[in-house]
């Protein structure tokens, strides 16, 4: 069995190409991070990113639901 701390402290090895390596060097250089701050960065910032995007589409189908029928009248006037 594997402990828990294991899945929350180990590092893990990302393969990379030509072009991933010269972005991730770019980016350390120009913002003075760390290439594993810039991914950490990026994965966090997608990972909220896709959570909002799931949010607004919620939101717009609840308002759909509400108003869609004035929405409907409204743009065949």
């Amino acid at each position: 069995m594997i402990p828990k701390w294991y899945h929350t402290v180990m590092a893990f090895t990302v393969r990379t190409d030509a072009l991933l390596e010269e972005a991730l060097d770019a980016l350390a250089k120009a913002e003075g991070l760390s290439r594993q701050e810039i991914v950490r960065r990026a994965v966090i910032q997608r990972y909220e990113q896709s959570g909002h995007v799931a949010r607004v589409n919620e939101s717009t189908e609840r308002m759909v639901l509400r108003w869609g029928d004035v929405l409907e009248r409204l743009g065949s006037e």
